[in-house]
């Protein structure tokens, strides 16, 4: 591949890397993300779980979405015990479907398995 042909390959992938959510790049958020948009409302305790977070790692994480108006907290009382749900809102399901075709298409531009090179072969003792 020549210079000019690396440098056309590199505008095209930055391209696609901009239509990414850089709010989605982290595996918390979008992990998070993608749980409430195929199963509904889950609990924070939920989340936790499924995504193998700490309560303060997964609190941070959900605040900035929240903050971005991509989900939605419901705070309540269960048995005396706050409970906190969450939901992706519409502007988060429109985030996250963008985010996911940018993936996609990124993806899409790959040709095909990267093969590591071979080592170069030695040289001959003498061979300069």
């Amino acid at each position: 591949m020549s210079e000019s042909e690396a440098n056309d390959a590199l505008a095209r992938l930055g391209g696609r890397a901009r239509s990414l959510d850089r709010l989605l790049e982290h595996r918390t958020r979008l992990g998070a993300c993608v749980l409430l948009a195929q199963g509904g409302p889950l609990a924070f305790a939920q989340l936790r779980l499924l995504l193998d977070e700490t309560d303060g790692n997964l609190g941070a994480h959900m605040r900035k979405l929240e903050d971005a108006g991509y989900i939605e907290a419901d705070k309540q009382f269960v048995d005396r015990k706050p409970v906190t749900r969450y939901a992706l809102t519409r502007a988060g399901t429109k985030a996250l479907e963008r985010h996911l075709a940018g993936l996609q298409e990124l993806l899409g531009a790959v040709p095909g398995p990267v093969a590591p090179q071979p080592p170069p072969s030695p040289r001959p003792p003498g061979d300069a």
